[in-house]
């Protein structure tokens, strides 16, 4: 009895503990709003239980105080296109053949702490095996691994998956099996379809599974490399579109901007998203030339030194690649093409294509947000806007996580500076809290 009542006791202490105090920093709540001065967060648990200012809000006794005085406050960023399977070596081929057997337990796991360790709280992961996407998923949202919260697509569905791929590349044969390869993803729980060239398939076969997609209340991400998947995808009804496509044609030509323009004049139908990822073809050359940021040992997290040693010597001579050698004439198209988008009325996300040769789920996210803001001019709250708000709303979660509210979960971050000034101060994000756990 008497350790029963110590138990009772001790209860509302610890539950006192529970609450923590941000207070002090200039917050961006990722409305868009003008930030407000000397915030103040209230965290208790998992969860934002209130959110004001050191004049408007009394902080609870007994909470665990953290200074923000001198820090941008925002909420964590998103990232909205991963590939976890993928850490930044050069010869997919190899990768393919050899790293399977690792993907669930080593390599998809440490993509998603990277991404965490950040700033990067939540992330769409678009192609995959589809048991160690879910199983990855899941172990994070369990608290059993850290990580990122991952919304998965597991495999890619295309026309026909390029050999060695199988595994997490799947073919559609008409459109009975389009619609039963989509049935088959939406059972085992996936939160989107990744669909890439699309253009190869017949029209009833992509209209099929889109389809099936929107009936079993999934949004499909589509690619955007060429004018008429571009086109065919907006026919179908595809909710987000991926790259700036076009290879290094300077811009998107006149009907594909009409089709463009034609789905963002339709109020009805909500945004038009598209996440450009021009950060890997924008910064290739200066990787190329200097690749300074290759050293830097925060992609190894979660690596053992076999591993590590491999994704090194893989990009041994940069210059190369094949997969880079027309990326320098893709650089000047960009910026046109991104602005072309944005004057037709589509919002853009902050995806990066992390994962791919030389760009690592520790860097990718801020230096897709630098290019945006300080190469093409973008204004930086929407740039953070496009890495908060905008993707949970585009994920159906933006009542759980995307913007510093109450009774939302406690996925927080905080950099010393003003970011909407100097937006590169993401590269080392000094606070890092998700579901009102302090990861650094």
């Amino acid at each position: 009895m008497k350790y029963i009542k110590l138990i009772v006791l001790l209860f509302p202490v610890l539950l006192i503990a529970q609450v923590k105090a941000l207070v002090g920093g200039t917050l961006i709540d990722g409305y868009g709003a003008t930030p407000i001065k000397n915030s103040v967060i209230i965290i208790e648990g998992e969860k934002i239980t209130a959110v004001g200012t050191v004049e408007t809000l009394a902080i609870p006794e007994g909470a665990e105080v953290i200074s923000t005085e001198g820090m941008s406050v925002l909420p964590g960023l998103w990232d909205m296109h991963v590939h976890t399977m993928l850490n930044g070596h050069t010869d997919y081929k190899y990768w393919d053949e050899v790293y399977p057997p690792v993907l669930g337990n080593i390599i998809m796991p440490a993509s998603a702490e990277q991404l965490l360790m950040a700033g990067v709280t939540s992330a769409r992961d678009l192609g995959g095996p589809l048991k160690e996407s879910i199983e990855v998923r899941d172990r994070i949202n369990r608290g059993e691994i850290p990580g990122a919260t991952l919304y998965v697509s597991g495999p890619f569905l295309q026309k026909k998956p390029y050999p060695g791929t199988e595994a997490f590349r799947w073919g559609i044969n008409g459109a009975d099996d389009a619609r039963s390869k989509v049935r088959k993803l939406a059972k085992a729980g996936v939160d989107c379809i990744k669909l890439i060239d699309q253009d190869q398939m017949t029209k009833v076969e992509l209209q099929a599974l889109v389809d099936e997609a929107h009936a079993q209340k999934i949004k499909v991400v589509a690619h955007g490399h060429r004018p008429q998947e571009i086109i065919m995808g907006l026919e179908a009804g595809a909710d987000c579109f991926e790259h700036t496509g076009l290879s290094s044609a300077p811009r998107y030509p006149e009907n594909v901007m009409k089709a463009i323009e034609a789905r963002t004049a339709q109020m009805n139908l909500g945004p038009l998203f598209w996440c450009p990822t021009v950060e890997g073809l924008y910064n290739f050359e200066d990787v190329r030339d200097n690749g300074e940021h290759l050293d830097n040992d925060s992609w190894h997290r979660g690596l053992n030194d076999t591993i590590i040693a491999d994704i090194k010597n893989s990009f041994k001579h940069k210059d190369r690649l094949p997969y880079f050698q027309l990326t320098p004439a893709r650089k000047p198209t960009l910026e046109t093409k991104i602005n072309q988008l944005i004057d037709a009325g589509v919002v853009l996300m902050v995806g990066t294509d992390s994962g791919i040769p030389m760009k690592f789920h520790s860097q990718s996210t801020w230096n897709e947000l630098d290019v945006w803001v300080n190469e093409f001019g973008i204004d930086p709250m929407y740039a953070i806007r496009g890495a908060t708000y905008w993707p949970s709303l585009w994920m159906g979660v933006e009542k759980e996580v995307g913007t510093v509210t109450e009774g939302k979960y406690a996925d927080i971050i905080a950099v010393k500076g003003d970011v909407l000034r100097h937006i590169s101060l993401l590269q080392d994000v000094d606070m890092i809290i998700k579901h009102g756990k302090r990861y650094k």
